[in-house]
């Protein structure tokens, strides 16, 4: 179940206290953005865990307990007092919320989302096993998500509804290509390999013009994309355009099949190329 949607059933039921991590300094559990909401006896959302989070919930707690208590901020060192060794500071801000007061509860999750690192966009096309399996794990990480399908009727309500879940119906499917946000992650995976080759044909096609997406990923084996190869290379691509192509997804030495551990498999690999393109290059030997 979406978080967000958690807090605000919870706050239709009991007042609770929203506790969100302002700024953090060197080495933290969480980033800025991150939240926890925290009733008289329940948590939705965390802040990182241990004893930060557990001296949180405290300070939350006795906010909820003084009548019109306003919202504080606070320091904190993850130091010895603390018991953690990360070395870092958070300033966490606890603003308290009555009871069936969804619409500041969702204020203040905007306004966490704007200190929240950039997601991930990814792209997915194809509807069946895997990609279910994927779209159920990358909408529990920050992460927008287009997933497309040529065939009606394949997305589960509960996707159609999910706000960082975009699905769309599309025939011919290569046509969404076009509307992709830029600097997508794209993961082909359809049910057909001929829709398979016609995507990346139209991911080729824009990487020609604008040369926007940051991934082109296929599903599949290294017989399929040498067949794939063969004929784009038919319809005028390059080597080089080619190159621009992964197949097979995933990260190398995972071998097992199943939908869910390949949806593991080729999260990791996504994961692993934002974490890259975080790290300022390496100065050059000599330098």
């Amino acid at each position: 179940m979406n978080t967000l949607q958690t807090a605000c059933d919870t706050l239709a039921a009991v007042s609770a206290c929203w506790v969100e991590v302002l700024k953090a300094q060197g080495s933290v559990p969480r980033g800025a953005g991150t939240w926890m909401l925290v009733s008289a006896d329940a948590l939705v959302g965390t802040i990182g865990g241990g004893h930060l989070e557990f001296q949180a919930m405290d300070q939350a707690r006795a906010l909820l307990a003084t009548a019109d208590a306003p919202a504080l901020e606070q320091r904190y060192a993850l130091g010895p007092s603390l018991g953690q060794c990360c070395g870092g500071v958070v300033w966490l801000r606890f603003t308290p919320l009555a009871r069936g007061d969804q619409a500041a509860l969702r204020a203040l999750a905007e306004g966490s989302r704007a200190r929240l690192a950039p997601p991930m966009q990814v792209a997915l096309f194809g509807a069946g096993h895997v990609g279910h399996a994927l779209v159920r794990l990358l909408a529990t990480l920050p992460c927008r998500l287009m997933w497309v399908d040529s065939r009606d009727a394949v997305f589960a309500p509960q996707w159609l509804a999910a706000p960082d879940v975009v699905c769309e119906h599309s025939a011919p499917v290569e046509a969404a290509v076009a509307d992709l946000a830029p600097h997508s992650q794209v993961l082909i995976m359809s049910f057909s390999h001929a829709e398979d080759l016609e995507v990346v044909a139209a991911c080729l096609k824009r990487q020609r013009q604008r040369g926007d997406l940051d991934f082109i990923g296929l599903i599949g084996s290294a017989t399929k994309w040498a067949v794939f190869r063969r004929r784009l290379e038919q319809r005028g691509f390059s080597a080089q355009e080619l190159d621009q192509v992964t197949c097979p997804i995933g990260l190398p030495g995972i071998t097992g099949k199943e939908p869910e551990v390949i949806a593991v498999s080729v999260t990791a690999q996504l994961l692993q190329r934002a974490e890259a393109e975080k790290r300022p290059p390496q100065a050059g030997a000599g330098s």
